[in-house]
């Protein structure tokens, strides 16, 4: 009985996030309210006879993920948030783009830089930076939904050939699945199909977008020096998780508190209302509390024991289409337990059969915008890009993920 009310409110909470733009009520809101209140049932109604004690155990494990990730995307956002008020992103674009370029060519572009951004960066720095810059070239909104779908789906496949990319693809390699010359073969399928989905989506694109030289202003060295703390913060970040094992929230909340005393530093002598530190009240919260909302949900269906059960799709069908589906319900279904619930399966597979296990969890999110971090941030950040919107380009997201799902199982025979 308790489970199917659990299931139930589940599924409701995830219907409200579909139907967000015709009910009008902030997703962060209903993810929230539903999250909460089916952990309250969890207390109030125990599962197999689970004692309190235990349930509170499963609950702080879940916070610490949780806690984890918002404080990550807090120090994060904070960096753009203060380099997007000053408009050196915006500024930085100008200087770089030629004064015209068609909506075509800045399709591939913009793929081109997803992709390659979150191969040395992490999802969420990637997906913020992305969209910081398509955002700042005043384009129509039917057109940016198109950019930010391709921002979502290239930022993951960018991140999939690295364990520093990916959380799935370095518990997998953790595992002994996979080596990392095993991974860097999924660069190829990858990027290809980050381009077909450019090309695709650009399709009926023939406009062309013009650069104005008396957009480019000066840029402050605080600006400068921040922007610089914020890039190496990111290679920091990556370094220090690869060779010592540091907790990328750590070197991350390091880099903020270098950012704020070099900047009070800086700013000592202007004459400036607003001090560094009250960026931190710029961030989008709607975007941390869906985060917060939509993780408590996973987690009690993590906990409740469902997740487990996809694993029976390898006893029903053979490992290469097995594992094509297990990618395309990692839209629906957080990848990271679901990845966990593989793993500890023990299910035999061939090393090629891995490699594509790591495409399709890593990638297959992409499909829906909620089935991923990249894609969660993205539909918080621009307000057009609602679960209806983006799931009118599945089918050319379908394509693409097939397509680099035949390219890793390909690439994965010369294992």
């Amino acid at each position: 009985m308790v489970l199917s009310i659990i299931l139930t409110l589940i599924a409701i909470a995830f219907l409200l996030i579909v139907i967000e733009d015709i009910i009008h009520v902030n997703k962060a809101k209903t993810t929230l309210f539903f999250g909460t209140l089916c952990w309250i049932i969890l207390f109030v109604n125990p599962l197999h006879g689970q004692s309190p004690a235990t349930i509170q155990h499963l609950l702080n494990e879940n916070i610490l993920e949780i806690a984890s990730l918002w404080l990550f995307l807090m120090a994060a956002m904070t960096f753009v948030a203060y380099l997007n008020s000053k408009g050196f992103i915006e500024n930085i674009v100008h200087r770089v783009m030629p004064k015209s370029i068609s909506e075509r060519q800045l399709m591939f572009l913009v793929g081109g830089f997803a992709f390659l951004f979150s191969s040395i960066s992490d999802n969420v720095t990637a997906t913020l930076i992305s969209l910081a810059v398509v955002m700042s070239l005043n384009l129509e909104t039917k057109k940016l939904i198109k950019y930010a779908t391709l921002i979502v789906f290239g930022v993951n496949s960018g991140g999939v050939s690295l364990i520093t990319g990916d959380v799935t693809t370095l518990m997998i390699f953790l595992d002994g699945k996979v080596s990392i010359a095993n991974l860097l073969l999924l660069i190829a399928p990858a990027f290809i199909s980050v381009m077909l989905l450019a090309l695709l989506l650009s399709i009926g694109m023939k406009g062309q977008i013009e650069f104005v030289g008396s957009q480019k202003k000066r840029i402050e060295k605080t600006d400068i020096t921040i922007a610089i703390i914020f890039l190496s913060t990111v290679v920091s970040t990556l370094t220090l998780s690869v060779i010592y094992s540091v907790p990328p929230l750590l070197t991350f909340l390091f880099g903020l508190s270098v950012m704020f005393l070099v900047a009070q530093f800086l700013m000592r002598k202007k004459d400036i209302n607003k001090d560094i530190i009250d960026f931190v009240r710029d961030i989008e919260y709607d975007t941390l509390l869906f985060f917060v909302g939509v993780l408590l949900l996973v987690g009690a269906l993590k906990e409740i024991g469902i997740l487990t059960k996809f694993t029976d799709l390898y006893t029903v069908m053979a490992p290469e289409y097995a594992n094509y589906l297990m990618g395309i319900l990692s839209a629906g279904v957080d990848n990271v337990p679901l990845t966990a619930a593989l793993l500890k399966a023990d299910i035999v597979m061939s090393q090629q059969h891995w490699l594509s296990f790591t495409y399709a969890t890593g990638v297959g999110g992409s499909m829906l915008i909620i089935g991923s971090a990249a894609g969660i941030i993205a539909m918080s950040k621009l307000k057009a890009l609602t679960f209806t919107s983006y799931f009118k380009l599945s089918l050319q997201l379908l394509i693409c993920y097939t397509v680099g799902y035949a390219g890793a199982y390909f690439m994965g025979g010369f294992v």
